[in-house]
């Protein structure tokens, strides 16, 4: 029997400026997700006529949930296997396209993970390791288009 994870979030939009979503243009698309005992998110639209830039959007929060299921899987699966990461930055990308009629969807979201380990001996066993934290990433799994992972591996 498959163990269930269940997630609940509240999304609240504070875009009603007297005239709710009448004006397609001006009305705002800002809004929050609440999760109880988590700090809030403050979110808007990707798109820039109407969006703010200073707040995350959908997508954004994506390539983060991607690059954030990876990173935590692989540091876990290098734990188990004793070797010692010092230190993991990753510059993930995502590239969306949108349809003429509307909508869209993600193309590829790649990870660059930038790795220090400890010991010159663990870095071939440490890029190894990517192919299995990408095979186990909850989020990585669930999503319907390529997940790419070029890490750097280097001794701290």
């Amino acid at each position: 029997m498959a163990h269930e994870h269940h997630y609940s979030v509240t999304n609240i939009w504070q875009g009603n400026k007297e005239e709710g979503n009448k004006n397609i243009r001006t009305y705002d698309r800002s809004h929050t997700i609440q999760n109880q005992g988590k700090p809030d998110l403050h979110l808007t639209t990707d798109n820039a006529a109407v969006g703010d830039k200073s707040k995350l959007n959908p997508e954004d929060l994506l390539v983060s949930a991607i690059s954030s299921c990876h990173m935590l899987s692989y540091i876990y699966l290098c734990s188990l296997d004793g070797i010692i990461v010092t230190e993991y930055i990753d510059h993930a990308t995502g590239i969306m396209v949108e349809n003429n009629g509307g909508g869209g969807q993600f193309k590829t979201v790649t990870l660059h993970p930038n790795i220090k380990v400890k010991h010159e001996e663990m870095i071939p066993k440490a890029i190894e390791l990517h192919h299995k934290a990408h095979d186990i990433c909850y989020i990585a799994n669930s999503v319907n288009f390529t997940v790419i992972v070029n890490p750097i591996i280097e001794i701290s």
